[in-house]
């Protein structure tokens, strides 16, 4: 018993260094924004913005089919919606082949700059504003305090 009393100050002694280290920062990036400020990014944004336009047309359409598959609950409406759902998978999954691609070149560039940016700011993680605010992953961030694109675009131009 007298042992634990004894190690137990050591071992509290020894979690003090931790306690003090800083906290993890997390920061945002318009990656987008980014991505425009460099040379030959203008394939990359038009491509992106088609994908965009192209989803979104069909995410409606699948809403439209859901709505009236509950309200009907019909077999053949049931059915409509199933395909449109795998027509959306299978378009998505080319799309994003086609944006890897174009975007490949343009990746290196803006990665880095990410990178650079983060680590002379004390940032543990960034995310991609708009992958954050699609997925519903944040929500909230106080913009002012974690946006890091300016300082990102900053370090692209040099």
């Amino acid at each position: 018993m007298r042992k634990a009393f004894l190690i137990l100050p050591l071992a509290l002694l020894a979690t003090v260094p931790h306690a003090q280290q800083r906290k993890g920062r997390v920061g945002f990036v318009d990656v987008q924004q980014a991505v425009a400020t460099l040379p030959g990014s203008s394939g990359y944004l038009s491509l992106s913005k088609k994908v965009d336009a192209d989803l979104a047309k069909k995410q409606a359409r699948i809403q439209q089919l859901a709505t009236k598959a509950a309200a009907t609950r019909s077999a053949a409406d049931q059915q409509a919606l199933g395909h449109a759902q795998r027509d959306f998978l299978a378009t998505q999954k080319g799309h994003q082949s086609r944006l890897n691609t174009a975007f490949g070149p343009l990746a290196k560039k803006v990665n880095a700059a990410i990178a650079s940016v983060a680590k002379s700011n004390g940032y543990s993680v960034v995310f991609d504003r708009r992958i954050a605010a699609q997925s519903k992953l944040v929500v909230y961030a106080n913009t002012q305090a974690t946006d890091l694109t300016a300082a990102v675009i900053k370090a692209l131009k040099k």
